[in-house]
């Protein structure tokens, strides 16, 4: 499928996690000035042991300095110069202040690097546990500017899903932001089966490049034969092959974009009511489809003989069948069949209602 590496294994992600850990510890606030705290004290040290050793032994420069180094070290070396009693007195100090510093910035560098080591493993079984529990989420392939708007769409609505992406940083970028993410190939099956494929509602495939989004979209589908894809599209050749490769669903960012501002500017009271209805801030008024459970009440009704407005307080605006017609403004007398997808206006509240009634088993 790929020759590019596309596993979940501790290559790039364990190299890349260590770098975050050293960054940590480099970065920190606490830990900076403890670490310039210890290696202030280290300085200090050395200075006074060099210049300790030019006064009481009348030493140059460069020796003082050897002999300070080689003792706070313990290497172990002979004396370069024969001392004084004085001399070794105060070698005995060094000795002891040295090797005391020494120990401090060693141990506090370890302690600092143990203890990232020891959360960034906690952080990991956490999100080992939670990618097990995943259910009925959306996978987003990609957290470039597009799958950070999904992300955040679906944040907001409280959608369970996961990011899989290809580029550290990114990934960093997800965590930071509390999502679930992970470092790998959006075309690997082995990836794929990690982050609950076979338990996903669906995958939209939002990477950057056309070719990426078709391999990934291939790869969920042989998978997946029923899963709900939806592709991101750069080109309009992309659209075919993304259709070809098993999408339900092709979108193009800059094509929707571009009917968008052409909307605003020709029926700009239109586009308004559309982000109104569409809108998850809106707790006034959402539009909403609702799948009509094989089994609900709804089942063989009409839409007067089942008062959805009177019960709900809904309107219902368009039914799309099972065969993919899609009856706008249906009349009070249509039937509803198992399958359908009732499109819906109303308050977030009341489509809850509605939803829990048409998935439901009729009494």
């Amino acid at each position: 499928m790929s020759n590019r590496p596309n596993d979940l294994g501790p290559s790039s992600a364990s190299r890349t996690a260590v770098l975050r850990r050293l960054e940590r510890v480099l970065t920190d606030p606490g830990a900076a000035a403890g670490g310039r705290r210890s290696l202030l004290m280290l300085v200090l040290v050395i200075i006074s042991g060099t210049a300790g050793y030019m006064l009481i032994e009348g030493w140059g420069f460069q020796d003082a300095l050897y002999m300070t180094v080689i003792s706070i070290t313990t290497v172990g070396y002979k004396e370069v110069h024969p001392m004084s009693r004085t001399g070794e007195f105060f070698t005995m100090g060094v000795l002891t202040v040295g090797v005391a510093t020494v120990l401090y910035t060693f141990s506090f560098v370890m302690a600092r690097v143990v203890e990232g080591d020891l959360q960034h493993r906690w952080v990991i079984r956490r999100r080992e546990r939670m990618l097990d529990e995943l259910t009925e989420h959306f996978i987003i392939c990609g957290f470039g500017r597009i799958g950070r708007i999904i992300a955040d769409e679906f944040a907001r609505q409280r959608i369970p899903f996961v990011i899989i992406e290809r580029n550290p940083d990114r990934v960093h970028e997800a965590l930071e932001s509390g999502y679930l993410a992970v470092e790998a190939d959006a075309s690997s099956e082995q990836a794929l089966s990690r982050i609950g494929v076979l338990r996903a509602r669906g995958l939209i495939a939002a990477v950057g490049s056309d070719a990426e989004n078709v391999y990934a979209v291939l790869s969920a589908r042989l998978m997946r034969p029923d899963l709900f894809i939806i592709g991101r599209a750069e080109t309009e050749d992309a659209k075919v092959k993304l259709t070809r490769a098993g999408a339900n669903r092709v979108v193009s960012p800059y094509q929707i974009g571009g009917l968008q501002l052409a909307q605003t500017a020709l029926r700009p009271a239109v586009v308004d009511f559309v982000q109104i209805v569409t809108s998850s801030e809106n707790l006034e008024l959402n539009i909403e489809q609702v799948t009509i459970g094989p089994d609900a009440a709804f089942v063989g009704r009409s839409l007067i003989d089942a008062a959805l407005r009177q019960r709900f307080s809904v309107v219902v605006v368009g039914i799309k069948r099972t065969d993919g017609r899609m009856e706008f403004n249906p009349p009070p007398e249509m039937v509803m069949r198992a399958g359908d997808q009732l499109v819906v206006l109303g308050r977030a509240d009341n489509l809850r209602d509605l939803a829990a009634v048409a998935s439901a088993k009729g009494s």
